[in-house]
């Protein structure tokens, strides 16, 4: 057993690291590195059990603190000759003939990952798990340690993930010590899990009822919780924010892996914060849909889309066709990898990014020259929530993961649209969905897909908004579908639309005028589906 080394030099601590982890990642061959540096390795429970395996010596905490671990467990490290051990500032003569008079060796390491509560909390939202389970796995004495241990940072170094293991040890090993800005790095992140740790306890428990510990318990994700907690690590700091005179940085969950926030960059310079915005905007639309799809993006409004079950090119060419001259400069989004051919008649067009699962080789050989170009590789996530910031708060809301309601889609008028007609407005609807409110959408289905014809977004009435798709139209609109996000609240907008070619037309219902909307509708000779389910976005 290795015994503790006293330096000569009565300001140098011995070398004494405790380890108690529950991830044993790396540990194995990280604590074989302090052994080689002379630290006396002491441990508990399982993490001494592997040390010991693994043909380490180790010292039980038990020994230490001359008290066994008691009540299944949870006391073993609340003890002074171990948060002595941490906050103890051996330098000090005072401290440090108190800690000789009592028996209290300085800790210099300490590693120490905590009881995996939020993984257990996943599994309640999927599956559901027992009570008792979840406050099992409230760590009691991890976080007390790693609090003790970065509180008194000039003397200790606080390792709570094994990323970290590695340069730890290249340090000890190369000048003997753990760099007092190393340290201060590890004390920082140390106090942040401990307020992630926290924030987690806190944000599950205080959605569940009181119960027995035997009590089956289930999260749903779409409960709102009683208090919003928000603790993110900054990604990246941006260039600027909407406006040049703006800061901007973009955060991410450690909890969600995926969505637009953690995507790759292939290519490219960086992205700014507008080009995230709208290349969200792009890959939620894009991905609103199973058959290849294309959505391009001119501040986070459709300036067109489309599907084709004869692949993305098909799909590139239908939604440029809609609004060339809004595409110019334009963000991109694509539920498909971008393939080679694609990727040569997007090419020809000033895109500012492209979001997609994925790229081919080919396509980005193709792209290539265009240095400018961001190529953003995005992985499917579900967001479960929405977030938001107001002058003095925030609002919360859960995402907008339906299309109509469970009685919806609902032919309300004397004529009912033929199966061509229905392709179209199922496809108008998905877009208008996306579309800033109020919205209209000019659309046509098509044998393998859709295509949008105009877009009018944004606008302060619904009639405006009809004028506007109308205005902007490069394509013709006799025959087409008109998706409305929100309800008509008058005949005038459908009287537009028809004016200019619209054959049918879907949306919510539920205005007191619903009824005039329909006989205009009758009057006509269209059809009209309503939803029963609106889709504002703001």
């Amino acid at each position: 057993m290795a015994s503790t080394r006293t330096p000569k030099d009565p300001s140098a601590p011995p070398r004494r690291a405790l380890l108690s982890v529950s991830d044993k990642q790396g540990l194995i061959p990280f604590a074989q590195r302090l052994a080689g540096c002379g630290f006396e390795l002491i441990s508990t429970g399982g993490t001494a059990r592997a040390l010991r395996e693994a043909g380490l010596a180790v010292r039980e905490v038990a020994e230490i603190t001359e008290y066994p671990e008691m009540l299944e467990g949870r006391v073993k490290t609340l003890h002074p000759r171990v948060h002595g051990g941490l906050l103890g500032r051996w330098p000090l003569s005072e401290h440090r003939q108190q800690m000789q008079t009592h028996g209290i060796v300085p800790i210099s390491v300490l590693v120490v990952n905590l009881y995996p509560f939020e993984k257990v909390a996943a599994k309640a939202r999927a599956a559901g798990v027992e009570r008792g389970e979840l406050i099992e796995n409230i760590d009691i004495g991890g976080p007390a340690m790693l609090r003790s241990g970065a509180k008194n940072h000039e003397s200790v170094a606080v390792v709570t993930d094994p990323d970290d293991y590695d340069a730890v040890a290249r340090e000890l090993e190369a000048s003997g010590e753990v760099g007092r800005a190393t340290r201060w790095r590890l004390a920082q992140k140390a106090f942040q899990r401990t307020a992630d740790y926290d924030a987690a306890i806190a944000g599950v428990l205080g959605r569940l009822a009181e119960g027995a510990a035997t009590e089956r318990v289930q999260l749903e994700d779409e409960e709102l919780p009683l208090r919003l907690r928000i603790s993110a690590p900054r990604r990246q700091t941006l260039r600027y924010g909407e406006n040049p005179h703006q800061r901007a940085a973009v955060y991410t969950d450690a909890q969600v892996t995926g969505g637009v926030a953690q995507a790759a960059v292939l290519q490219g310079k960086e992205l700014s914060y507008n080009n995230l915005v709208d290349l969200d905007a792009a890959w939620e639309l894009a991905m609103e849909f199973d058959r290849p799809a294309v959505a391009i993006i001119k501040h986070t409004n459709p300036a067109g889309c489309a599907t084709s079950e004869a692949g993305l090119l098909s799909a590139y060419e239908q939604a440029l066709a809609c609004d060339p001259v809004s595409a110019y400069g334009g963000v991109m989004g694509l539920n498909r990898e971008l393939d080679g051919e694609t990727a040569e008649a997007i090419s020809k067009l000033f895109v500012e990014c492209i979001a997609a699962p994925g790229f081919s080789a080919e396509a980005r050989a193709r792209l290539a020259a265009k240095k400018n170009l961001r190529l953003v590789e995005v992985r499917a996530t579900r967001s479960g929530a929405r977030l938001r910031s107001v002058s003095g708060g925030w609002l919360l809301q859960s995402d907008d993961d339906q299309l109509w309601s469970a009685e919806g889609w609902k032919v309300v008028t004397k004529r009912s649209p033929d199966a061509e007609q229905e392709r179209g407005l199922r496809f108008g609807w998905a877009v208008a969905k996306h579309v800033k409110s109020n919205a209209i959408v000019f659309a046509r289905g098509t044998a393998d897909g859709g295509q949008t014809l105009a877009v009018g977004a944004g606008q302060m009435s619904r009639v405006d908004a009809v004028k506007l798709a109308v205005m902007k139209a490069q394509l013709p609109l006799p025959g087409a579908a008109v998706a409305s996000d929100a309800f008509f609240p008058f005949p005038d907008g459908i009287e537009a639309a028809v004016e200019h070619g619209a054959s049918c037309f879907v949306q919510p219902g539920g205005s007191v005028h619903d009824a005039d909307c329909i006989a205009v509708c009758d009057r006509l000779g269209v059809a009209m589906v309503f939803t029963g389910m609106r889709h504002f976005r703001h």
